[in-house]
C-alpha cells in the first residue's frame, strides 16, 4: 500500500482547486522538511480548515474516494477505489493568530500555534508543513512502528 509523490502532488492540487492550502503532516511533512521522499506512505496526512472539510470530502469523493475511517470531527481518512491512494483529512480550527488547533477525543485540543508552522518540498513544490520540533513531539507518547522510527531518525538529522 502506497501514496506515491505524484499522487500527493495531485491530491494536493484538488485540495487548492478548492481554496484550501493544508498542512502537511505525518511521513510526507517529515519528507517535506528533508526535501525528497525517505520512505514508502500509506496516505497523506494534511490539517484542513474546518470551513473547507466537506467541500474536500466532496472533491475527493468526485474523484472515485470513499470515506475508510469517519471520526469526525478529529478525522477522516479517504481511500481511492482503483488506485493505492489515500488521504487522511483532519480538520484544523483557526485560532486566529497564525496557528491551528485539531479536536481530540473526550473534549481534548492539540494546539499547532504559528511558530510550528514552516515550509517544506514535496517534488518541485513548496508545502506548508510542521517544524521539525513539531514534528518530533508527534512521535512522543505511543509505541512507534517501523516507519515512525524512520521518521525520528531522519527528524534526529535536521534537528539544531
Amino acid at each position: 500500500m502506497a501514496t506515491s509523490e505524484s499522487d500527493v502532488l495531485w491530491m494536493l492540487d484538488v485540495m487548492v482547486e478548492h481554496g484550501v492550502e493544508p498542512v502537511v503532516a505525518g511521513g510526507w511533512g517529515v519528507d517535506a522538511l528533508v526535501g525528497r521522499q525517505t520512505r514508502t506512505h500509506r496516505d497523506l496526512d494534511v490539517l484542513v480548515p474546518e470551513p473547507f472539510v466537506d467541500a474536500v470530502i466532496a472533491a475527493f469523493t468526485d474523484h472515485g474516494f470513499v470515506v475508510t475511517v469517519d471520526w469526525l470531527p478529529i478525522r477522516v481518512e479517504l481511500g481511492q477505489v482503483d488506485h493505492d491512494c489515500h488521504v487522511d483529512i483532519h480538520p484544523a480550527v483557526d485560532d486566529l493568530a497564525g496557528g491551528w488547533w485539531q479536536r481530540g477525543f473526550d473534549g481534548e485540543r492539540f494546539s499547532s500555534p504559528a511558530h510550528v508552522l514552516t515550509v517544506g518540498v514535496i517534488g518541485a513544490r513548496t508545502v506548508r508543513c510542521f517544524t521539525v520540533d513539531k514534528q518530533i513531539e508527534l512521535h512522543q507518547g505511543y509505541e512507534l512502528g517501523p516507519d515512525g522510527r524512520h521518521d525520528l531518525a531522519v527528524l534526529s538529522g535536521l534537528a539544531p
